[in-house]
């Protein structure tokens, strides 16, 4: 077999025992996937009303906090997954399973990308779930064709790729999966410290840098304007430059630290 054959097919059967392993222990996917579930359904039926008449400056409208927040409730649904991407690195290498792996003629990037590509799809299923959600308690899509359709989820795609290799590196560098959950805890409160919830010139001037420029406030309003049909402006190639550039430091950062001859 060619050098290629021989890590599609490594490649293929890491894949297949990360995705036997998620079905099998569902509980921690489950868990990361409640809190997006959860932040959408309180911040419509709790703080829905208040929210949409701050930043409308009128009226309570419920329907338009619901189009408003799903964006980026759905790349914080990414965010949350790849947390257990971190966790399930940290497991295989405090367990001694790539000890093992280490020492067997297989292609070696092919474990970190079983990871990688098993975390993708799991986010993927992920966002659909949480979309299905916000589509039953109201979010319309309004403006988007197909082509739109398809950049924003091309956009979750690449998103995701980018956020699953930095989470690889986090559960490489960590010596437990407790370790791995905290480390990747970022990707769950960047969101929050974003435009997804409100609007970016609402917050204190001092904070406005922070929630701006980081990956997550571009991706949102991006998505938000691929699938409202509103403005994008430089959001897009802003958001497209951070999912590349994540991808690449997190793909160099990990290899560089599975490589690594262990102590």
């Amino acid at each position: 077999m060619s050098s290629l054959s021989l890590a599609l097919r490594d490649s293929s059967t890491m894949l297949r025992r990360n995705l036997l392993h998620a079905r099998r222990y569902p509980s921690l996917t489950l868990n990361l996937l409640l809190t997006p579930i959860m932040l959408l359904l309180l911040f419509v039926y709790v703080f829905g009303d208040v929210m949409s008449a701050g930043i409308g400056g009128g009226a309570p409208d419920r329907s338009a906090y619901i189009a408003y927040i799903v964006p980026g409730l759905l790349l914080m649904t990414i965010g949350s997954t790849v947390v257990g991407t971190a966790v399930s690195v940290a497991t295989d290498m405090s367990e001694g399973i790539i000890a093992r792996f280490r020492t067997m003629a297989i292609h070696r990037p092919s474990v970190l990308i079983g990871h990688v590509v098993g975390s993708v799809l799991q986010s993927v299923m992920s966002v659909v779930l949480v979309g299905a959600v916000a589509a039953a308690i109201g979010f319309r899509s309004t403006g988007a064709g197909v082509l739109e359709w398809l950049a924003a989820f091309g956009l979750l795609v690449l998103f995701t790729l980018g956020l699953t290799w930095i989470a690889v590196g986090m559960g490489l560098v960590s010596p437990n999966a407790e370790a791995a959950s905290n480390n990747a805890m970022p990707l769950i409160l960047l969101p929050l410290l974003s435009s997804a919830f409100v609007p970016v010139h609402s917050m204190p001037g001092w904070f406005q840098p922070i929630a701006e420029y980081q990956p997550f406030t571009p991706a949102i309003e991006t998505l938000r304007g691929l699938l409202l049909g509103g403005e994008i402006g430089h959001n897009g190639w802003l958001a497209v430059a951070w999912c590349l550039g994540l991808a690449v430091l997190g793909y160099a950062w990990s290899s560089s630290t599975f490589n690594r001859d262990p102590k």
